[in-house]
């Protein structure tokens, strides 16, 4: 039996790397376009500043946007991470949270320029906030979008 798009995104805080760094997934919309990630500050993610380690930061921030076009544009089209970059703006001094949003238009759209011209590259762009909600960084990731080969006939 598959397993159901929620369980999918679920599964994640079972990821090593995730559980090692304190990372989970704390909500998702019933429509698949949103993701909340958090992570605690712990003993073990702190740098040698006693602050989130950047690795960490970045890496909670890793899959969301290919997870939710993949989930939403469908099972014939290619997503990939083209480019990221993070920007640290602030020491992150306290548990961070990172919102991942991509409106249904902004899929239908990235979806028909991939039809249309073979590919597209979108980007997208998540701040990861403190406690206070104070932005400590923001991420920056372009996508490459293109559906799949059709099968050779047999």
């Amino acid at each position: 039996m598959p397993l159901s798009a929620r369980r999918r995104f679920e599964l994640i805080n079972w990821y090593p790397p995730f559980i090692g760094a304190g990372i989970r997934v704390t909500g998702i919309d019933a429509g698949f376009t949103t993701v909340t990630v958090g992570m605690k500050l712990r003993w073990w993610n702190k740098n040698i500043f006693g602050t989130q380690f950047g690795g960490a930061l970045y890496m909670m921030c890793d899959p969301f946007f290919v997870a939710i076009l993949m989930q939403n544009i469908g099972r014939d089209y290619i997503v990939w991470d083209k480019a990221a970059s993070i920007r640290f703006l602030k020491p992150g001094r306290s548990d961070v949270r990172a919102v991942f949003h991509i409106p249904p238009d902004e899929i239908a759209r990235v979806k028909a320029e991939a039809d249309a011209r073979g590919k597209s590259e979108p980007e997208y762009t998540a701040d990861i906030v403190d406690r206070d909600g104070t932005v400590i960084a923001t991420v920056q990731k372009t996508l490459y979008v293109r559906r799949k080969a059709a099968a050779p006939p047999r």
